[in-house]
């Protein structure tokens, strides 16, 4: 198993929905946030990717179980861990935790993102940096 990533992120007043809670859909969007930090804890910086190698990821595919609410002002801690690697997609599980790993899980789920060629959106291999991830 590799090792799950952590990325922290506090909730807005903006991320809130009518009844002070955070709304689905930015549930969301903090994942797609610590992906890109993980990405970027690996060296694989997305801007680089696609201006010099010509590739781009692209979410295929992503399933979020809600439990708790997150409310404003909560702090919550995003988790990435790599599950499956195939030569040009991966398979992430993605859980949202208030306060640290050990607290309420806010959020479960996966996501499966492909590596695509920026121009012709065919398959590309994944960057070297991702086969060095030990499972």
């Amino acid at each position: 198993m590799s090792e799950t990533f952590y990325w922290p992120v506090r909730v807005y007043y903006e991320d809130t929905d009518a009844q002070g809670i955070v709304y689905y859909a930015n549930y969301l969007r903090f994942k797609e946030r610590a992906r890109t930090e993980w990405l970027r804890s690996l060296g694989i910086e997305q801007d680089a990717l696609r201006a010099e190698e010509n590739r781009i990821f692209v979410v295929v595919d992503t399933v979020a179980h809600f439990g708790m609410p997150a409310r404003f002002n909560d702090e919550l801690q995003v988790g990435v861990r790599l599950k499956e690697r195939a030569r040009a997609s991966f398979l992430m599980e993605q859980n949202i935790y208030r306060d640290s790993p050990d607290g309420d899980l806010i959020c479960s789920g996966e996501t499966r993102a492909a590596c695509l060629n920026a121009t012709t959106r065919k398959p590309a291999r994944l960057p070297a940096a991702m086969f060095d991830i030990d499972f």
